[in-house]
């Protein structure tokens, strides 16, 4: 090495073989553990708070939405046929 060079930085990583890297990762386990238990406890906590709909709401949205649902379908399977003869009418 000449006197221009600086010498290469230290790594921070843990080289993988000294065998750290498992003893890092028991470090930040408990950690990461809590951090779970407290946003399940939070969801929950949140989910407590959430307006549900009624049996009769319920049954009412899901009849629209396939109802909707139908009428799209229908559409899309219209356009689909009258465009498949346009296209065969145009090319043979």
């Amino acid at each position: 090495m000449t006197e221009t060079q600086a010498a290469p930085a230290p790594s921070s990583r843990p080289d993988p073989g000294s065998g750290r890297g498992l003893s890092i990762l028991w470090q930040w386990l408990p950690a990461l553990i809590r951090a779970l238990q407290r946003r399940t406890r939070e969801t929950g906590s949140e989910m407590r708070k959430v307006l549900w709909p009624s049996r009769k709401e319920m049954i009412t949205y899901t009849v629209v939405v396939m109802i909707f649902v139908v009428i799209m379908v229908t559409i899309v399977a219209l356009l689909d046929f009258g465009l498949a003869k346009a296209v065969l009418a145009v090319f043979g």
